[in-house]
C-alpha cells in the first residue's frame, strides 16, 4: 500500500470509527487529516482532500479548537489560516478525556443529584428511588474520578494503574 493510499484509508476509517464513540464523522475525518499532515492546512486543503464545503470545513475546525487539540498556525506572507493537530497522542488522550467529562459525566452527576432532591421521601417507592439515583451517582463518579486520574497523570503512571488492574 502506498502511503497516499494508508493516510486515505486512515482518514476515511477513523471518521467510521468515530461514529461508533459518538463523534461526528467529519469532525473526526478532519482531525485525522490534521494528523497524518507533515504540513499545516488551510481551510481550502481540507476542503478540496476531504470533499466538504466550507461551512462544514469550518465549523468543524472550530470545534476541534474547542476540544483543544487542533490550533491555528499563521504563516509568513500568507494570508489565510492553517491548521495544525496536537500529535503527541497522550495529550490528546487526556484533552478528549477531559472534554468528554466536561460534556458528558459532569451533567449526569449534577441531574442525579438533583433527582434525589424529591419532597416526599417517606414512602418505600421514593426510597427505592433514592437509593436507584445514588447507585448511578456511585458509578458515574467512580467515572469521574478516573476519568479525573487519567486526566492529570502522565502516561507510565496510568499504563502502571491499567496493567495492576488487568492482573
Amino acid at each position: 500500500m502506498k502511503l497516499s493510499e494508508a493516510k486515505e484509508k486512515y482518514v476515511q476509517t477513523w471518521g467510521t470509527f468515530a461514529t461508533n464513540w459518538g463523534i461526528n464523522r467529519t469532525m473526526a475525518q478532519v482531525h485525522a487529516l490534521l494528523l497524518a499532515s507533515g504540513k499545516p492546512l488551510s481551510t481550502d486543503e481540507v476542503m478540496e482532500q476531504l470533499e466538504i464545503s466550507r461551512g462544514n470545513a469550518n465549523m468543524n475546525l472550530r470545534a476541534l479548537i474547542d476540544w483543544g487539540i487542533v490550533r491555528k498556525e499563521f504563516i509568513k506572507g500568507d494570508r489565510k489560516e492553517y491548521f495544525v493537530a496536537e500529535k503527541d497522542i497522550w495529550y490528546l488522550f487526556k484533552q478528549i478525556t477531559k472534554e468528554r467529562r466536561k460534556r458528558e459525566i459532569e451533567p449526569v452527576i449534577s441531574f442525579l443529584e438533583e433527582l434525589k432532591n424529591i419532597d416526599d421521601k417517606d414512602s418505600e417507592e421514593a426510597r427505592e428511588f433514592i437509593k436507584l439515583m445514588d447507585d448511578f451517582s456511585s458509578v458515574t463518579g467512580k467515572i469521574n474520578n478516573i476519568m479525573d486520574l487519567a486526566i492529570k497523570s502522565d502516561d507510565h503512571w496510568l499504563v502502571g494503574k491499567i496493567t495492576n488492574l488487568l492482573k
